[in-house]
């Protein structure tokens, strides 16, 4: 039970912030300039590839992953 417990903490911890992100981006603002600039899209996946990249490597020095 325990193991399952904590897999299931590293896979939330890892998956929550992703729809967070999405969801900023998802509402209908009237004035949001992100949403005119050239690169935002990218940007905002680099802000969401950076933020899982860095939960997984901080729960991988954790040892969350042993």
């Amino acid at each position: 039970m325990n193991k399952i417990m904590k897999t299931l903490t590293v896979m939330t911890s890892i998956f929550i912030p992703l729809p967070f992100i999405a969801s900023i981006y998802g509402m209908n603002f009237e004035y949001m300039p992100e949403l005119t600039w050239r690169w935002a899209y990218f940007g905002v996946l680099g802000i969401i590839f950076a933020v899982d990249s860095g939960m997984l490597i901080g729960l991988y020095v954790q040892g969350w992953f042993n």
